[in-house]
């Protein structure tokens, strides 16, 4: 449903603008990291679900 894409982008948008205003500014070449790091915390919920897929994706 396309409703429910533009939502979950401007969800996503929001998300990250909340997380990244915390640091008072980002350098350009660091910002696609910051982004990228809001982007895998928007996908896998809660911290104990990210930390239970990092374990998974490191062998742990």
């Amino acid at each position: 449903d396309r409703q429910n894409h533009i939502n979950g982008i401007e969800n996503f948008w929001n998300q990250a603008k909340r997380v990244l205003r915390k640091y008072n500014g980002i350098d350009r070449k660091s910002f696609p990291l910051f982004l990228k790091e809001c982007e895998f915390r928007f996908n896998f919920g809660t911290p104990s679900r990210q930390l239970k897929i990092l374990r998974e994706w490191c062998g742990i």
